[in-house]
């Protein structure tokens, strides 16, 4: 399952059994597409028809069939993830040739393009896990830290990213800028700087070549999606989701639009956060004319308007909507339902209506209410 503006890769549901992580190093031999491959690591959730959700030492998650798995043993040593030095070289070892690695507080970037750009890369990242990090700390919802290093793949172009990501993201692959993985827990990108995104004034090598070129208008979107993706790692690493759990894709993706504004020329990489995401409010504004009366309970109670193309750019538009009226006008509430979220289980899955019960016993029942209320906030907006 890919985060990258739509659900691309679906994966198997299975039945709870425990969603506690077992303390010890555990081994799994699974068999799968003619291959036998051996994972350390440890098992997160087992079906009682023997189907296993696995968690290896770099963060990946594994669903193996309980027909793939050939062999299961544990032993004394506790499960520890990689380092970023350990991390790195797992990484290297599964990409191309011609990578390097750029190490940050938080992060291991893997590149194949400038030194110049990765730690570009590695300084937004960094502000913007600064930024996010402290901003909820001061509404009141603690972080954890990270339990694995935060990993980056950057691509010196598109071509080659597009050759690495298409068995996972699919054949939408030439639409989608970055994208955030469930499965292996990484953000994929490629640097920015070519010629589509730079309005033809070619590639930079240093900070401020770099910070010239992205600040052009034309490469706005393209940051935006960078931090967008960004945002959903940091999201699922410091407790606001649980990876695989039923997180509405309305809050994770309104949470990601929130904070997809970075300002490429202060140093901190956001002159204040959540300040009006004008792309998404332009959207808005038009969706607006064509709006259903239903619009709220359907973004509530389900994610299909995100998966289909048809809809999904106003789904997109009316997530950010409702995420920015509710941390502006409901501040408390909102901390309060992010709480309830936050704790949702693995691989447990809600009723549309068992959504909409979460969502209004927070924010109360009148639905139409509240989004007039919305729809007034928003109109008001510049």
């Amino acid at each position: 399952m890919i985060y990258a503006r739509r659900i691309l890769i679906p994966f198997v549901l299975i039945l709870l059994l425990a969603t506690t992580p077992v303390a010890a190093l555990e081994h799994l031999v699974v068999r799968r597409d003619g291959q036998t491959i051996h994972l350390d690591g440890r098992t997160m959730i087992e079906a009682r028809n023997g189907d296993v959700m696995f968690q290896t030492r770099d963060g990946t998650a594994w669903i193996c069939k309980a027909e793939e798995i050939q062999g299961r043993s544990a032993d004394d040593d506790p499960f520890v993830p990689y380092t970023s030095k350990e991390l790195a070289t797992r990484l290297l070892a599964q990409l191309p040739p011609g990578f390097d690695v750029h190490h940050t507080s938080n992060y291991v970037i893997c590149h194949s393009t400038s030194r110049g750009y990765a730690q570009w890369c590695g300084a937004l990242l960094e502000r913007l896990h600064m930024a996010f990090t402290n901003y909820w700390r001061r509404k009141g919802f603690d972080l954890k830290k990270p339990e694995f290093p935060l990993a980056a793949i950057v691509f010196a172009d598109k071509r080659s990213y597009v050759r690495y990501a298409q068995p996972e993201v699919g054949n939408g692959v030439e639409g989608v800028i970055a994208y955030y993985s469930l499965r292996t827990n990484r953000i994929t990108m490629y640097d920015l700087t070519g010629m589509e995104a730079s309005g033809g004034t070619g590639r930079g090598n240093t900070m401020a070549q770099i910070n010239r070129i992205l600040s052009h208008p034309d490469a706005a979107p393209t940051v935006a999606t960078i931090v967008h993706e960004a945002t959903h790692q940091i999201a699922f690493n410091c407790g606001l989701h649980q990876r695989y759990s039923d997180c509405p894709k309305w809050f994770s993706e309104g949470i990601a639009t929130f904070f997809e504004t970075p300002d490429l020329s202060s140093s901190r990489g956001w002159r204040s956060i959540g300040q009006i995401n004008q792309l998404r409010l332009r959207h808005f504004r038009d969706f607006a004319r064509h709006r259903p009366a239903n619009s709220l309970a359907t973004l509530l109670e389900t994610d299909d308007r995100f998966h289909d193309t048809a809809t999904s750019t106003d789904a997109y538009a009316d997530a950010w909507a409702l995420t920015y009226f509710l941390i502006q006008q409901r501040p408390k509430e909102y901390v309060r339902y992010l709480q309830t979220l936050s704790e949702k289980a693995p691989q447990y899955w809600d009723t549309p209506e068992g959504r909409r019960e979460d969502f209004t016993e927070v924010f109360g029942q009148d639905l139409d209410q509240l989004n007039q209320e919305m729809l007034r906030f928003m109109s008001r907006l510049r």
